[in-house]
């Protein structure tokens, strides 16, 4: 919290603020640091690109620090997050709607600034992520509840877009940096009407000659054809204060040109400027066309696209004029081209190239969650994509289009893309998969549209668009709710078929990883990143756990964590709207639960028990020891149970003691003893499936699969969602082929065609047995719900009764890992190989 002088009393809010109270003994001077125990709950976390790179040694570096406004109900105050706290937020541990208990913070001055000074949290206790917030049940407006202000520098209220510390000017979205954030982006709003010059205007064929010539007065009218989504190129030592730079094709009647929206111009224009804008612009300057960058596919083949120079235009030095012309003021004399589209049915989709350009449109019937996966190759600060899979049908196949969506700059397109919404999706690649369904993906210059946001987009009139709306007339609501599905476990393509390895460095196509790193690549995980890693080992252990009706959770749990200064001092509606476009139309731990011994939980936070189980023993690893047979055996007791079958000791049992079939390889009692470190990420709940899609509880199930917002919003708790064709899943044991790491994972069988992870999936015949599952990825054949004679699916039983072919043979097993918050991370078997689908090349 900002602050200035001596802080002001709040006489027209009379009740007592705790929150006031605590933090006085700053603005009063009296102290640097403090001590406390204030109970807040915490509005929202923004973040922004540190002032200096961290190199602290407690923690990895970071190159991002977090403003954080908390609350106590009658007051707000926002405060910097010490840095060793970053991994709380990194984790989604410390999140907007959650209560804290702030036990230490300090006061930092500015020295090379009068008056800058602000209030850094250090020591903060979070209570049960379970448990609703008591002070925002209370809550009506929160817009009413006033931010602490003092005498000589007002309501801070107006400062809430800046960060704290001196240097930054502007937060990025919470979740990755393509997305505007805050009140400083301008919103597109309606331009208003305008007198222009056309006496003498240039043509952009006209400009290629102009290059390196000064600035000229000389205006051009333009059409934007295509738009990228904003690059954020912040670094540490870069002294622009707003690094964004975004890319628009724009046209006139002699050819096509690139236009460069630089630093500050983006955040007036960039929501401002759309496919289809006409502009009117001066005072721009020109250089060199950058070569190393993706460039849009020109649907019009009749124009000509001038790559050599590029339109800039800039804040400073000199001034960009920019003049958006409304609608009814373009001129046809001139001779604007209009936005061309190459809608792609479904039906004709088999028949692009690879890496070929695209438009589509389609009716969506499953949208996967959010997930980050971490870009790589970068040299500045560290980024994460925003990306979900979706299904979307137009009436042309049987077949969806399988969309890989990035985010494109639009958080509301694709914040709020769900089933039975009309989805347009442009500039998608084509991406073909050996074996399975090709696939679309966005490209730099994608743009999505969805219900509610059609109205005036140029592809209205597109009659592959009409063809779609009447195909859509002719369908049934119920038929399309029959199909529709949300969330869950979903990852495309398939693993190959055949696992390969390049001899000459040791690549391949989905990356092999020794055991002893598995535990490093799961802790590194942020919220909702997504990595697909191989291992190879052998299966000791399956077991099938079925889904209780409710987690088994620790609600009273809290959680205490200390920053690095810290402790080094301490030691929408219930219908969906259908837009009609112009041709009309309409916990982790559940299951059956390992009890393990105190030391081997897993924790990514300290609890209070466990700080001080681990002082007195000493013991404060994240991951399981190994521990001594005494006690090892006492627990495969308790665990276990009595193993049913033969007395030989070579023997492969499967127990189906207390209705859980299982299965163990007879080495496993003997190897787990010399295993250094067992992995034990999760157990799986009904949220790691699939669910049907429900319209009264759209916004709901939006909110379970959209990444947790920076800023709280009163949500509700949905009715509980039976999984589609699941009741269960096989938790794996696999042993690292140098015996000294073991990892448990998931295993979730495709068995009904009603799956959205069925689309695409090879369906090969195969005799069910287990390890022909884990390699196929499915049960044969998969149920079909429409079907009268529908085939039976093997009872987990039976297929377990065949896993004793399991126990020596070594395998690939590839890995899907997804960290879904707090603690909870997703370990999925995506496939398993036999060391005879595997190849060196």
């Amino acid at each position: 919290m900002a602050c200035s002088g001596v802080l002001e009393p709040l006489t027209e809010h009379p009740q007592v603020s705790f929150l006031h109270s605590t933090l006085e003994p700053f603005f009063a001077g009296k102290t640097l640091t403090l001590k406390c125990h204030a109970p807040v709950t915490v509005i929202a976390l923004q973040r922004h690109l540190s002032a200096q790179q961290n190199t602290g040694s407690q923690q990895a570096p970071d190159s991002y620090n977090f403003d954080i406004i908390v609350t106590d109900g009658v007051c707000q105050a926002k405060c910097l997050l010490d840095q060793g706290l970053n991994h709380l937020v990194h984790k989604n541990v410390l999140r907007s709607g959650i209560d804290i208990h702030i036990n230490h913070c300090s006061f930092i001055h500015n020295e090379k600034r009068l008056g800058q000074s602000f209030v850094c949290i250090n020591r903060i206790e979070c209570g049960s992520p379970l448990r609703e917030s008591g002070i925002l049940l209370e809550i009506n407006d929160l817009d009413s509840i006033p931010m602490l202000s003092k005498n000589g520098l007002g309501d801070i209220s107006l400062q809430n877009d800046a960060p704290l510390q001196i240097g930054r000017k502007h937060y990025l979205a919470l979740w990755n940096n393509e997305d505007p954030e805050g009140a400083v982006w301008v919103p597109n709003i309606n331009p208003p009407d305008v007198v222009l010059d056309v006496s003498k205007i240039l043509f952009l064929r006209d400009l290629e000659s102009s290059l390196g010539n000064a600035p000229r007065p000389i205006p051009i009218i333009v059409r934007i054809i295509h738009k990228s989504r904003l690059r954020y190129y912040g670094k540490f030592g870069l002294k622009i204060d707003y690094p964004f730079q975004a890319y628009f094709e724009v046209a006139d009647q002699s050819g096509t040109m690139s236009l460069v929206l630089w630093n500050e111009l983006c955040l007036e224009w960039y929501q401002r400027l759309n496919v289809g804008t006409v502009l009117y612009l001066q005072n721009y300057t020109l250089k060199p066309g950058y070569p190393n960058r993706s460039r849009p596919h020109i649907n019009n083949s009749t124009m000509k696209s001038f790559y050599s120079v590029e339109i800039c235009l800039n804040a400073r030095n000199p001034t960009a004029s920019v003049i958006v012309v409304p609608p009814k003021s373009v001129s046809f004399q001139w001779g604007l081209p209009e936005v061309v589209y190459n809608f792609t049915p479904r039906s004709e989709l088999d028949n692009l190239s690879d890496n070929s350009a695209c438009d589509v449109i389609g009716l969506v019937t499953f949208v996967g969650r959010a997930e980050r996966v971490k870009h790589s190759g970068t040299t500045g600060p560290e980024k994460y994509w925003t990306y979900r899979w979706v299904h979307a049908v137009d009436g042309t196949s049987n077949l969806p289009f399988i969309l890989e969506i990035f985010a494109s700059s639009q958080p509301e397109m694709f914040n709020g893309i769900c089933p039975m919404t009309y989805l347009v999706c442009t500039q998608m690649r084509m991406c073909r998969v050996e074996g399975s369904l090709p696939y679309l993906t966005s490209s730099c210059e994608t743009q999505i549209f969805i219900t509610g946001f059609h109205k005036g987009q140029p592809y209205v009139c597109d009659p592959c668009v009409r063809r779609f709306i009447q195909w859509t007339k002719t369908q049934r609501d119920s038929d399309i709710l029959r199909r529709a599905a949300v969330g869950g476990h979903y990852c495309y393509p398939p693993a190959p078929r055949i696992f390969t390895q390049s001899v000459t460095d040791g690549s391949a196509e989905v990356p092999l990883v020794a055991a002893d790193e598995l535990k490093r690549e799961l802790e590194s995980l942020q919220y909702r990143e997504h990595k697909r890693l191989a291992i190879q080992g052998r299966i000791m252990a399956v077991q099938y756990r079925n889904l209780p009706a409710e987690a088994l959770t620790d609600q009273g749990q809290t959680v205490q964590c200390v920053g690095v200064s810290e402790a080094a001092a301490a030691e929408p509606e219930t219908q969906m709207n259908r837009e009609t476009l112009p041709s009309g139309g309409k916990n982790w731990n559940i299951g059956q639960k390992r009890k393990l011994p105190r030391r081997d939980v897993r924790r990514f936070y300290t609890t209070r028990s466990r700080t001080m189980a681990g002082s007195e023993t000493g013991h404060g690893s994240a991951v399981d020891e190994p521990m001594d047979q005494e006690e090892s055996e006492e627990e495969e007791e308790e665990e276990e149970g009595p193993v049913e079958g033969g007395t030989d000791p070579t023997s492969h049992t499967v127990s189906t003691e207390g209705d859980v079939p299982s299965w163990e390889s007879a080495s496993w009692s003997s190897l787990k003893r010399e295993v250094a470190v067992h992995l034990h990420p999760a157990g799986l709940d009904a949220d790691h499936f699939s669910h049907k899609f429900r319209v009264h509880d759209q916004q709901l199930l939006l909110q379970l699969i959209n990444l947790h917002p920076a800023r709280w919003t009163r949500e509700q708790t949905p009715d509980p969602r039976p999984p589609l064709s699941h009741h269960g899943y096989y938790h794996l044991t696999i042993l690292g082929i140098n015996q000294q790491v073991a990892v448990d994972a998931a295993f979730l069988p495709v068995m009904s065609l009603e799956d959205p992870r069925a689309v695409g999936l090879p369906q090969d015949p195969h005799d069910n047995r287990l390890l022909s599952c884990l390699s196929a990825g499915c049960l044969c054949p998969l149920g079909d719900p429409q079907s009268l004679s529908e085939t039976p699916t093997p009872d987990p039983e039976e297929i377990l009764a065949t896993a004793e072919e399991l126990s020596e043979a070594p395998v690939v097993c590839v890995l899907d890992l997804c960290h879904l918050g707090e603690d909870r991370i997703e370990v999925v078997i995506n496939k398993v190989y036999r060391m005879t689908d595997v190849a060196l090349i």
